[in-house]
């Protein structure tokens, strides 16, 4: 197996400071994106101590197996599962504990979306409305839930696209890691092909531009950084209202 990967991120045109991390950990076949939220510079200290937690577990599960997790695992996972889960609600616990530690940063949180590369498949684990999705054969799909109002509206009743285009709270996420002392992580299971890409994404992105022009530019663009670099440029000239961040991470059998 192996992981080709290109990241990048840029503040949009509109923010002054950007609140977004991304994690590009080649050893241990781990990408994540974290999209920061809080007065000042908190949601930046959030979005890094989420991916630099993440990043250390696995770093730290990786060199002992036998190492102490902070969570028990969840019988109804494998250990991939439990592994990316127990990183992730790791993360959520030390933000929850800076935050109600240090009043300057009471209210802090970040969104967080993450792939792993394991034998076994790809796993992908996320909290709030950040995105995954992987492109397959010319066609882009969308593999996490949007953790926000708007979809939890969605799932309850049809909107008319003028209803969705209207709706006043469509920044609300109703789960984040920092909200509260734990937090529940959705984990996915994809079985890849040679050459699937996985396109991790903050709502700088997903909110500025369609999952068509997402797709458009990666079947025209089969050059990762390129590609990454098109796809930011796209939504800053869509108005770039939020920092916007990508990574892109293509899987190879051998």
């Amino acid at each position: 197996m192996r992981i080709e990967v290109a990241g990048s991120t840029h503040v949009g045109m509109k923010r002054n400071h950007n609140e977004d991390n991304y994690l590009v950990l080649t050893e241990e076949n781990l990408v994540c994106v974290a999209d920061g939220m809080g007065g000042h510079s908190s949601g930046e200290i959030a979005s890094r101590i989420a991916v630099d937690e993440l990043g250390e577990f696995f770093r730290l599960t990786s060199k002992d197996q036998d190492a102490t997790w902070p969570f028990k695992m969840d019988k109804q996972r494998n250990y991939d599962e439990n592994r990316l889960a127990t990183g992730i609600k790791l993360a959520n616990a030390r933000i929850f504990e800076r935050a109600t530690t240090d009043s300057k940063y009471k209210g802090m949180g970040t969104t967080i979306v993450s792939v792993h590369f394991a034998e076994n498949g790809v796993y992908v684990g996320h909290v709030g409305d950040s995105r995954v999705y992987f492109f397959r054969g010319g066609i882009l799909q969308q593999v996490t839930e949007d953790h926000s109002l708007l979809n939890d509206y969605l799932k309850a009743k049809k909107l008319t696209p003028e209803e969705i285009e209207n709706f006043p709270h469509k920044n609300v996420i109703v789960r984040a890691l920092g909200m509260k002392e734990q937090v529940q992580v959705d984990v996915t299971r994809v079985d890849p092909l040679e050459n699937d890409v996985f396109l991790l994404c903050s709502d700088g992105l997903s909110g500025m531009i369609s999952d068509a022009q997402m797709q458009d530019i990666l079947s025209r663009t089969p050059e990762l950084e390129k590609a990454c670099g098109q796809l930011i440029d796209l939504a800053n000239a869509a108005g770039g209202n939020d920092n916007v961040t990508c990574v892109l991470a293509r899987w190879h059998a051998a």
